[in-house]
């Protein structure tokens, strides 16, 4: 079990430690930075379209910025996740673009990415499932000989990302028995955002969620949630052990749930304002902006430019969004196999024919 992680203090300061380092330059950490920021940026507009009513709901990610990016950056392009309902900033990371995660909280798809292609699982709502069928594809990958070839571009790991609450959950915890017994090459990404909706975490846990990995044979990690580089560190160490066949590893990122679990949720109603000020105070981004002022790695052109990067894709969305073209009927037998059956096809015409019941009517 490693201790806390963190690289970079809450005031911007760097700090060591004896197990991971960080070893990116400034260009990198100026791209880190400018990552998250857009994502903010992309939830904040969400949260708006959500609020005049282009959104049926949005599940709001302020304040991980930090622990989606940097576990989106640390992944290799042959290696796959498996997101929860938030991970938009380790969506924005494996190129999806953010118009196809809003149409899903439109309610026009399920999700109209391709995960082959972007090595990112469609959203997942049911509380846990994800970890089951991470492990089921990291088992695959086994069985595909993608795992401690020593071929950097074949071997292959696989993240599961959730939240503390779903800790809770049995197919959490299944997930966890099924990759230590099998040596599974995945990551367990938890994001412990303090509240499982609105049940704190010490009603949820007795001990850090890290050491649940003990339990089932296999290492754990807790790292600042809120620290990119500690965030990148730790999880692209524990990909590589995948990658090489060590096995699966737990990473618990300790950050905190800034806005309402989703747009439906009141968290005034279990949280105290004293709280929310507090974790304020550790914000990812103003982390990171204060390193690079003080180092001198960024200039005030870079956070003018890195604005105006956020108002051009502000704008995209809003008019994007309402764009976004309705669904037709036809959709629900499109994307059922990849080629139509026989029978696929006969309930299609069947359905065509109700629908023409409609139209006579109409007229």
């Amino acid at each position: 079990m490693s201790e806390f992680v963190q690289l970079l203090t809450p005031e911007g300061e760097r700090r060591e430690h004896p197990d991971y380092d960080y070893r990116g330059g400034p260009d990198q950490i100026r791209s880190l930075y400018r990552d998250m920021a857009l994502v903010r940026r992309f939830d904040a507009e969400a949260t708006a379209l959500q609020r005049h009513g282009e959104l049926g709901l949005w599940a709001p990610l302020v304040g991980q910025e930090a622990a989606q990016v940097g576990a989106g950056r640390a992944l290799r392009a042959q290696d796959h996740v498996f997101p929860t309902y938030r991970e938009h900033g380790v969506a924005w990371c494996r190129g999806v673009d953010p118009l196809q995660v809003l149409s899903l909280f439109r309610g026009i798809d399920y999700g109209s990415w391709d995960p082959v292609e972007k090595g990112f699982n469609l959203y997942t709502l049911v509380i846990g499932a994800q970890a089951l069928h991470a492990v089921g594809y990291a088992m695959g990958v086994q069985r595909d000989g993608a795992v401690g070839t020593g071929d950097p571009d074949r071997d292959t790991a696989v993240v599961a990302h959730f939240g503390d609450g779903a800790t809770s959950q049995g197919d959490v915890n299944e997930a966890f028995v099924f990759a230590a017994s099998y040596q599974a090459p995945v990551v367990f990404f938890c994001q412990n955002n303090q509240w499982a909706i609105s049940e704190p975490l010490e009603r949820q846990s007795r001990i850090p969620l890290y050491r649940r990995a003990e339990g089932f044979g296999f290492p754990g990690v807790q790292v600042d949630g809120n620290d990119i580089l500690a965030t990148y560190a730790v999880t692209q160490a524990a990909l590589q052990r995948a990658r090489e066949g060590g096995g699966p590893t737990l990473i618990e990122a300790y950050t905190y749930r800034m806005g309402a679990h989703t747009t439906t949720d009141d968290p005034t109603r279990y949280r105290l304002s004293d709280e929310v000020e507090h974790w304020k105070l550790k914000d990812p981004l103003a982390r990171v902006e204060a390193y690079l002022r003080r180092n001198g790695f960024a200039s005030d052109d870079f956070f003018a430019e890195l604005g105006a990067d956020a108002d051009a894709l502000g704008e995209r969305l809003r008019a994007g969004v309402r764009q976004l073209a309705e669904p037709t009927p036809h959709q629900l037998f499109d994307r059922v196999y990849a080629e139509i059956s026989d029978e696929l096809a006969a309930q299609r015409d069947a359905y065509d024919a109700y629908l023409a019941t409609f139209e006579g009517a109409a007229s």
